[in-house]
């Protein structure tokens, strides 16, 4: 078997693969380039979207050849896969500023050198340019509405009965047409994604067929849950985000943290780069000692995204204000200029995405001022609010950081 599949294998990355076999023939000839889509509708992706970073990055790793591919013209409809409604449709400018934003995170995890580098395209190079009575002619009569309606996608929301458009209606084509640009254009033999993704993925690899006589792949990775049904990569204060700026280094250390007991051995498989045999021996612990295992979790899922010095940085700060019960003032801050609303904070600190999630976190009970539950989102911080210099906001039990006046 091919090095690629062998360990994504082992690693638990696969859920399923169009036709494993002459794929590991295929990848035997030589780098095989494959992709992952990931469309452009917030300005950082999120934890949800690491599995599939994880892959991209194991391709290039075995020798093979990453490419990641901004949505920008797909971004413009928006994907129904699993949705109850349709997703708010974006201005040209809000997915510019998205893209840049997205294009970071890649910087992380992949080498994008010069010739056999990853690469990062955007399919808006080619569906922008899309004339649409031949669109239809040449790739449309491919497409079986009968059988487009039995997609997952499609049927679980007429099933629901809730509204879907035309315009969402067209996506899977749009997604079925990259493949078909990428191979023509970059030699893209390999479509990689998320279950949900199975049905449009399939869709693309029979366009491959159906259009050139060209034969492709697919494959997916599972749907992750936490050990207690939850959907991997939320908390109550929304999406874990990959960018800094988004969710600083410390608060995304804190996450991998508090993973579960049940799920420490399968993540580090799947999160860090650790050895099998390392990770089968951290995933056996039990009792006190899981906690051990957390804590490696923590700081090489870090490095990985934000480097060795942040990670070990974070672990340092979680050890002396958690393990050795020094003072606060060995926590991390920052700075504001005071007064400041607790909501513009809980974004700062990285408690929370957006506003409205830290209001969310606060109808919840989950933010704190000076270890005293918040229940007024129109708070302000002030300098009244400060002790010896800096006042302590708190998200949950394990979340900290220490407002300073700027």
């Amino acid at each position: 078997m091919d090095e690629f599949l062998q360990v994504a294998r082992e690693r638990g990355y696969i859920h399923q693969v169009t036709d494993e076999a002459a794929m590991a023939a295929r990848m035997k000839q030589g780098p095989l380039p494959a992709y992952v889509g990931f469309d452009c509708t917030a300005d950082s992706l999120h934890v949800g979207h690491l599995l599939s970073i994880m892959l991209l990055r194991l391709l290039q790793k075995t020798g093979h050849r990453p490419v990641a591919l901004l949505g920008g013209g797909t971004t413009r409809i928006g994907d129904p896969s699993f949705r109850d409604d349709a997703r708010p449709l974006l201005s040209d400018e809000q997915i510019n500023v998205n893209k840049a934003g997205i294009r970071r995170t890649f910087d992380a995890f992949l080498d994008f050198a010069p010739g056999r580098g990853a690469m990062m395209l955007d399919n808006a190079e080619w569906l922008d340019q899309l004339l649409y009575i031949p669109f239809l002619r040449d790739i449309g009569r491919h497409f079986s509405v009968n059988r487009m309606l039995t997609m997952d996608s499609v049927k679980l929301r007429l099933e629901r009965e809730q509204p879907l458009s035309f315009l969402e209606f067209n996506y899977m084509l749009l997604q079925s047409y990259d493949f078909l640009e990428l191979r023509r254009r970059h030699g893209v033999g390999l479509q990689m994604g998320g279950s949900d993704q199975w049905g449009n993925i399939i869709m693309g690899v029979e366009l491959n067929r159906r259009c050139d006589g060209a034969e492709v792949f697919g494959l997916t990775t599972p749907l992750l849950t936490t050990a207690s049904g939850t959907k991997m990569g939320k908390t109550a204060g929304g999406a874990v985000w990959l960018n800094p700026d988004r969710l600083a280094p410390y608060g995304y250390w804190q996450f991998w943290r508090n993973t579960e007991d049940a799920d420490v051995g399968r993540f580090l498989a799947l999160f860090t780069e650790l050895p099998m045999e390392e990770v089968r021996r951290l995933g056996a612990l039990g009792g006190a000692e899981v906690n051990e295992a957390k804590k490696i979790l923590a700081t090489e899922a870090t490095a990985l995204l934000h480097g060795r010095e942040a990670a070990e940085l974070a672990a340092e700060t979680a050890r002396r204000a958690f393990d050795e019960g020094q003072a606060a003032d060995t926590l991390p801050s920052i700075a504001a200029s005071l007064p400041a609303p607790v909501i513009d904070l809980a974004v700062q600190a990285g408690f929370a995405a957006s506003k409205g999630e830290a209001r969310r976190l606060i109808r919840q009970n989950g933010l704190r001022l000076n270890d005293e539950a918040i229940t007024d989102e129109a708070l302000a911080v002030t300098e009244a609010d400060l002790r010896d210099g800096a006042a302590k906001l708190s998200a949950g039990r394990k979340r900290h950081v220490l407002i300073r006046a700027a």
